[in-house]
């Protein structure tokens, strides 16, 4: 059974205040007070000085097991939101690979699942270790974006993204973190740029809530657990507001929700769940044997949702 081996962060220095970055993108005084008051944002983080790679790198380097067992990783996978992260060439990821001595891995990037793409890289992981002969092999999830562009800064009126990054050594199997359950929904009806179309906005936002909580009850109901079985929901950081009202709908209770990084990171892509993951475990929030969902969606739109087992 796929399980996670460990989950490290990379959180760059540089904190900027929505205010700040608002100003940056032309946001209105009533858009940026929408963010900060409505949506419960603060700040994002971001690193103007290094670039893609070297934000993967620290991720990757944070992992406490993965010095000397570096022979283990057999594949590395960069859960990526975007379609394109560098001008061709270049190729960010393959010089990750040879910074952390992995230039034997095979490595490849998941797309197409925008920013739900974090979890469909632990299910290719787990599907990859399991047809593995050696039982030993790990394989190594990369995530973590640079705004580089306006659609990477900001979904309209929903989020703004920073530049936070995460990896994950995943195994074939593992006595914690195990995945129990996958489940994922897409919905190529609202696949569009949402800042250039109000009515393909409106029809995403009216529908994203039933949409989210239908792929997280299609994995409870896969693992045979229910949302009274479940500690905590670790969800993707676009904003607050959003999560409180399905916590409402649904009757889950909101401080059962790993908010934190909402305010104090931003919407770090695919990134987010790892990220929480992280903060859940560094508070002390999950007990072994806990049962925990982990939840995103992708504008195009993707909506996915796992269940695991501390």
């Amino acid at each position: 059974m796929t399980a996670l081996e460990a989950v490290a962060v990379h959180l760059p220095p540089v904190a900027e205040p929505i205010e700040l970055v608002g100003e940056r993108l032309g946001l209105t005084d009533r858009q940026i007070r929408l963010f900060r008051r409505f949506h419960g944002l603060d700040q994002v983080r971001v690193d103007h000085d290094g670039d893609l790679s070297d934000l993967l790198t620290a991720a990757a380097k944070a992992l406490a097991p993965l010095p000397g067992h570096e022979h283990r990783v057999k594949y590395v996978l960069h859960a990526r939101s975007l379609p394109i992260a560098a001008p061709y060439p270049h190729n960010p990821l393959h010089d990750v690979l040879g910074r952390l001595g992995l230039s034997h891995a095979r490595a490849f990037t998941i797309t197409h699942h925008a920013c739900a793409g974090s979890l469909l890289a632990l299910d290719v992981a787990g599907r990859l270790l399991a047809a593995d002969p050696d039982p030993e092999a790990l394989a190594l999830i990369l995530a973590g974006e640079k705004t580089f562009t306006r659609d990477a800064r900001t979904v309209p009126d929903t989020a703004l993204f920073g530049e936070g990054a995460a990896a994950a050594l995943v195994r074939a199997e593992g006595e914690h973190d195990r995945v129990l359950s996958y489940a994922v929904d897409q919905r190529g009806e609202f696949d569009g740029r949402l800042a250039d179309d109000p009515d393909l906005m409106q029809r995403y936002q009216r529908s994203y809530p039933e949409l989210m909580i239908a792929v997280m009850e299609a994995a409870l109901n896969e693992a045979g657990e229910s949302w009274e079985s479940i500690r905590l929901l670790l969800p993707h950081n676009v904003n607050q507001i959003s999560w409180k009202r399905i916590c409402r709908q649904i009757g889950y209770p909101p401080e059962q929700v790993v908010l934190d990084n909402v305010p104090a990171v931003g919407h770090s892509f695919a990134a987010d769940i790892l990220l929480n993951h992280h903060t859940a475990t560094g508070r002390g929030l999950l007990r072994r044997g806990d049962r925990y969902l982990v939840a995103a969606s992708g504008l195009g739109a993707t909506f996915a949702a796992m269940v695991l087992q501390h």
